[in-house]
């Protein structure tokens, strides 16, 4: 049934997401991009102060919602100067939470850590889905790159459930087995080749894309691990309830957080 929900979920997501890639204008993909920041944040914030008391990270979330808006649609600009400029307006509203709650607040520096963290870790990122989403093929390249990451969790998760045998991280995830990720990285580097020479029909830059695809799949499984990490401190099992059979937006992104700004780099000087 898991597996059912699972599928389900993608196969309702997908005709949408695809469209707002492909046929949506930038400013729409910037909202969608907001919109899926907001939630994923939301559920950071949940597992990142899962053991705090009271409602003192109130404001530092606050502040991170604007800058989730702020970053995506800040991003449709395709200027790097805008980013670094909401970045410092957010450090400059936990300054201001700072300076007010300093008094009362003894861990008020380890609430900002982690809204920084989580600006960067979740809104940042994505933000430059954005920048990709602009540039010249820039619709197919994002579809590319979901592809990749995508059939890496998924790859992972079939191999490992019925080829693993040795544990990959057995303190952090339990479940993820060597057989597993080998599993995912095999069939995403796959899955981005066959993509790329369909779509792209370039055989040179399908062989590019290779060593690429490679990297893209490894930062995806760190990023697996390290939210695995978070919910583990947190004592939580799924970050959300928001997509059946995958659990939250987090859950769903996870990977895709840290993949993105590898993609970025291979983008701006390598492809």
């Amino acid at each position: 049934m898991q597996h059912f929900k699972r599928w389900l979920t993608a196969l309702i997501l997908i005709p949408f997401l695809l469209w707002a890639i492909i046929k949506g204008s930038i400013l729409l993909f910037g909202a969608l991009v907001s919109g899926v920041s907001i939630f994923a944040i939301v559920e950071y914030f949940d597992i990142i102060c899962a053991n705090d008391t009271g409602s003192i990270s109130q404001p530092p979330r606050i502040i991170a919602y604007g800058a989730c808006v702020l970053l995506g649609m800040g991003a449709c600009l395709g200027s790097w100067p805008i980013l670094f400029l909401i970045l410092a307006l957010n450090m400059m509203a936990l300054c201001l939470f700072v300076l007010a709650r300093f008094s009362t607040v003894p861990h008020i520096f380890d609430l900002v850590a982690r809204q920084v963290l989580g600006v960067v870790y979740i809104p940042l990122s994505l933000a430059l889905l954005v920048f990709i989403r602009n540039t010249d093929g820039g619709a197919l390249w994002v579809i590319w790159l979901l592809i990749v990451c995508f059939a890496n969790d998924t790859g992972a998760l079939y191999v490992g459930t019925f080829k693993g045998k040795h544990k990959l991280a057995p303190k952090v995830s339990p479940n993820k087995t060597i057989e597993g990720a080998v599993g995912g990285l095999v069939i995403s580097v796959t899955a981005g080749l066959v993509f790329n020479l369909i779509f792209f029909r370039d055989m040179p830059l399908a062989l590019i894309s290779i060593p690429c695809a490679l990297c893209i799949a490894v930062a995806g499984q760190i990023g697996d691990l390290f939210e695995s990490a978070m919910k583990r401190v947190g004592h939580i099992k799924d970050s959300g309830k928001i997509l059946p059979g995958h659990g939250g937006m987090l859950d769903r992104i996870d990977g895709l957080l840290l993949a993105i700004p590898v993609f970025y780099f291979f983008a701006v000087f390598v492809l």
